[in-house]
């Protein structure tokens, strides 16, 4: 099968598992984005994440991750429920994209599926499958496979989606057509997003400030204490935060995801503080599994829920 008869097969079957986008890239160092990671990371942005400080060039370079590869199959999954926090002061908000099933797992499961309908279609086929914790650009690769853009807040978004999308990919041993032609950028003089960010975390265009997102602060961050200006700017956030994303004016696109494991989880699109605060760590652990929301620990949302309950006071 040809090059391009084989990749519009591909392109079905990603569709057909689930997937709401999917591109196409040539496997190959990823420039300028390698560099900019390389100056995001000397500017100390990154935080406390220094796992992102290990080979930042192999990162750039998905050969360096998979010697064989010759193409980068990109893919995008709605993620958008159009439920709505509950306006409750003693309840702490979650960040959409955690209430409901952990992210990782469903798109890892869509991909598996993925690669194996290319294994049938091209025997001799290998390939890995990536789902943000391994060692590629997600949003650099999305936005080269014509996805969509990378908007100011630095999430990537799609025409037709938004941004609500969870991105994965499929590294490969096999030629395909290329998708060369990447999405214009869409976000012109809009900052809407900038303007919002209570804690001024993007701090240019284009460019977040680990250190000073609520979302870093809330999930990753394992202090005992909270930054100032994040615990004086919390508004009601127990993990991550959606504001940059949710006054995006490319999300009046939204649409409801097909797939029901995103919907909230009990229906819950906040937790009790004091539920929180009172929890045992096997309750957390029964309570959450399978959930995104295990990432902070249960210090973490201890810690964020006591913030939350003394910026009341």
């Amino acid at each position: 099968m040809s090059a391009t008869g084989i990749t519009e097969k591909i392109r079905e079957a990603a569709l057909a598992a689930g997937f709401d986008a999917v591109g196409f890239a040539r496997a190959e160092e990823i420039s300028p984005e390698g560099g900019r990671l390389r100056e995001w990371l000397a500017r100390g942005f990154h935080g406390e994440m220094k796992w992102l400080e290990r080979e930042p060039e192999r990162r750039s370079d998905p050969r360096r991750l998979f010697p064989d590869a010759r193409s980068v199959v990109a893919v995008a999954l709605n993620y958008y429920t159009p439920s709505q926090h509950i306006d409750d002061p003693a309840e702490g908000k979650i960040s959409r994209y955690a209430w409901g099933d952990d992210y990782h797992d469903v798109v890892k499961e869509k991909l598996r599926m993925l690669l194996a309908g290319i294994q049938a279609l091209s025997p001799g086929a290998q390939g890995m499958v990536c789902v943000d914790t391994s060692a590629v650009m997600d949003k650099a690769w999305a936005v080269r496979a014509g996805i969509g853009w990378l908007g100011k807040h630095t999430n990537v978004i799609s025409k037709d989606l938004g941004s609500w999308i969870f991105l994965g990919e499929i590294i490969l041993n096999i030629e395909l057509e290329y998708d060369n032609v990447p999405v214009p950028d869409h976000c012109g003089s809009c900052t809407a997003c900038i303007d919002a960010c209570p804690t001024d975390a993007i701090v240019e265009p284009y460019v977040v400030d680990s250190r000073k997102c609520i979302s870093y602060a809330t999930i990753e961050l394992r202090d005992d204490r909270l930054p100032d200006e994040i615990a004086d700017n919390l508004n009601g956030w127990l993990y991550g935060c959606d504001i940059c994303q949710d006054v995006c004016p490319w999300n009046r696109f939204q649409q409801p995801a097909d797939d029901p494991r995103f919907e909230p989880r009990r229906g819950e699109t906040t937790l009790s503080e004091d539920e929180i605060l009172s929890m045992t760590h096997a309750e957390y652990v029964e309570r959450f599994r399978g959930s995104a929301v295990k990432r902070a620990k249960l210090t973490g949302l201890k810690r964020n829920a006591r913030y939350l309950m003394e910026g009341r006071k």
